[in-house]
């Protein structure tokens, strides 16, 4: 099976090596989905600093927003850094029919979890259809309309 080379991912793995985290900003990876009236955002932040976490919410964006930083210690020479530091910053825009004032955010083991609601005025709801004597007109056997209870 042939393995594909990516020059340009070695060249940023090896500036990082020499003067730090090449990439501009952390990866934020996420899972959105709908659970009957509200919609829940679940972001991965390892190791962000939970002081740091911001959820800021400004018209139709959402904006996430963390701090990792660097557990380096002073003299060591490293071998190996993968692990990414610096902000981790994630924009989404967010569709009408939610109810932003009342979003929920909790944050544990490495995960920044968002409780986004549905607005009432969005929710489905049933619309009565008015029939038969109930309507507030009625065609009478002429053609003429009239009120209901009346002929």
């Amino acid at each position: 099976m042939a393995t594909r080379f990516d020059p340009f991912q070695e060249m940023d793995r090896l500036v990082g090596q020499v003067f730090g985290s090449a990439r501009a900003a952390a990866s934020m990876p996420l899972d959105l989905f709908r659970s009957g009236d509200h919609y829940v955002l679940h972001a991965d932040l390892p190791g962000a600093d939970p002081g740091t976490i911001d959820v800021n919410v400004e018209d139709q964006t959402l904006t996430i927003r963390a701090q990792r930083t660097h557990q380096g210690a002073e003299g060591v020479q490293w071998l190996v850094q993968e692990r990414p530091s610096g902000t981790y910053v994630r924009q989404l825009t967010v569709g009408r029919g939610l109810a932003l004032d009342k979003i929920e955010a909790t944050y544990a083991d490495g995960v920044l979890s968002l409780t986004i609601p549905v607005a009432e005025e969005a929710k489905p709801r049933r619309i009565e259809v008015q029939h038969g004597a109930s309507q507030a007109t009625a065609i009478t056997q002429s053609g003429e309309r009239a009120e209901a209870g009346t002929s």
